[in-house]
């Protein structure tokens, strides 16, 4: 028996598919998965939504589950089972995947959303010691039941919808397109900052390393991720502060979501697991270099980090790690491209890639469960790394650390370790840096690759938004 075929209308190809979000961001639970094209030529697609047709929201041991009906009005009610289990029984009902000019596209309704690091607390019995004072949930996925993809290798955009939904209404939507300017005087220009402040001193930063040290030592373990925390306050619409980052920090794995008072800003190089044709990937990131504005300065920089064993050793910890993930759920898991440099616009980073074929019992979402959340953000082995995390870090991750996702209802899936990224948390921008720490890391080169990490970042909203106090005249 056949299975169904989604809708496909075509739409007019945009360079620059931030005219579509602007379309779409004042509807509830808006999500934009961003190549940053034209900003960078590394990604392809690029994935946009919004109104879900339910929603599952997670915070600690309970689920949310709304679901939106007609005429406005939502029934939800509370839910204590397994969070992907949920997300599993919820997805739509399988279909074929949706073709537009002869092209299979990636995403024909299903799941959108964010898993936060915080996740893995469902999955792992990690104690609670790090200070919860995020708003945000644990997970926060919608169910759409259409998308607008846009291919940036073939200039080709698509309206993809599930069988049977009104494309008509949806179309109306993105029809006209608004510019920029337009948006910009909506807004009235209204997002500010104040300076980004570390959560931590360099000399609590010391004594975390100083104690990671000892647990290496010790064979506790043989890798942690450690990372440090910058806030700052902010007020008015983060979406033009996530137009900016995208020009300046472009990311193949990019995106924003909006939470209603709330986002999430994503300008992350790393993939965490993709699924297409039941073939999986992932592709961890460790090892990292700044990059240089001196042209033979920037490629002296990439050929240490080419050649630097202490970063070769600290990927391969990571390799090994996410090969034994995939294989609860994959069979042939093989590792195609080991230590491949790959440029960003503020680092270097070595990149490598492992892939398996899903066994014939298990889904993306088996696969996603299996191995959340990333071995490249956690640590080697990655459940003690976790614990130590949890002692070392004063507050806990959230989204950060977390990745966002999406699942089709034919079975691909793709989904970004969320680094880079900020956290818009009830007034306040929380973003992280962090890196792997092994036996022969130093202190000081630690400290400064997780601030360089997110240097760029930090530097961009500050130039553009920085709030200005009024002086006495």
């Amino acid at each position: 028996m056949s299975l169904p075929q989604p809708q496909v209308t075509p739409i007019p190809y945009l360079a620059d598919s931030s005219a579509y979000l602007n379309c779409l961001r004042y509807h509830p639970l808006p999500i934009w998965l961003d190549s940053c094209h034209p900003y960078t030529q590394q990604g392809r697609y690029d994935i946009l939504a919004a109104a879900p047709s339910l929603e599952l929201i997670t915070r600690g041991n309970q689920t949310l589950v709304r679901q939106q009906l007609r005429d406005n009005h939502s029934e939800e009610y509370l839910s204590a089972a397994d969070p992907f289990s949920l997300l599993d029984t919820h997805m739509p009902a399988p279909c074929e995947a949706a073709v537009y000019d002869g092209e299979v596209l990636p995403f024909c309704g299903g799941a959108l959303g964010y898993l936060s690091y915080d996740l893995g607390r469902r999955l792992e019995a990690i104690p609670s010691i790090a200070e919860a004072d995020s708003t945000l949930a644990d997970m926060h996925m919608g169910i759409y039941q259409w998308a607008l993809v846009i291919d940036h290798k073939r200039r080709t955009a698509a309206l993809v919808a599930q069988p049977g939904v009104d494309t008509t209404s949806i179309m109306a939507l993105i029809s006209p397109l608004p510019d920029l300017k337009s948006i910009l005087e909506k807004s009235g220009n209204s997002f500010k900052i104040n300076n980004f402040e570390n959560c931590i001193n360099k000399e609590d930063y010391i004594e975390k390393f100083d104690i990671i040290q000892k647990h290496i030592l010790e064979g506790d373990t043989y890798q942690i991720n450690y990372a440090q925390r910058f806030c700052a306050p902010y007020g008015g619409d983060p979406y033009l502060g996530y137009l900016k980052l995208r020009q300046t920090s472009p990311a193949p794995f990019a995106g924003f979501m909006g939470l209603g008072d709330n986002a999430i800003l994503s300008l992350s190089p790393e993939r965490f697991i993709a699924c297409r044709n039941r073939v999986a990937t992932t592709s961890p990131i460790k090892g990292t270099a700044a990059r240089h504005a001196d042209p033979s300065q920037d490629a002296q920089s990439a050929a240490t980090l080419s050649k630097s064993e202490k970063d070769q050793a600290e990927n391969l910890m990571i390799v090994d790690l996410l090969r034994n993930d995939l294989s609860r759920c994959c069979r042939q898991v093989e590792v195609p491209k080991l230590f491949e440099l790959q440029s960003f616009a503020n680092v270097h980073h070595l990149v490598s890639t492992i892939t398996g074929v899903l066994k014939p019992e298990k889904s993306a979402i088996d696969l996603l469960r299996a191995a959340f959340p990333g071995g490249s953000i956690t640590g080697a082995p990655k459940v003690r790394a976790m614990e130590i995390i949890e002692t070392l870090e004063s507050h806990r991750r959230g989204p950060y650390c977390g990745s966002l996702s999406y699942i089709s209802a034919c079975g691909s899936m793709d989904s970004n370790i969320a680094i880079r990224t900020i956290s818009c948390d009830q007034g306040r921008l929380l973003c992280w840096g962090g890196g792997g720490i092994v036996a022969d890391s130093t202190c000081e080169s630690e400290y400064q690759e997780s601030i360089t990490k997110v240097a760029l970042l930090i530097r961009t909203l500050e130039e553009n938004f920085l709030h200005q106090p009024a002086t006495d005249q």
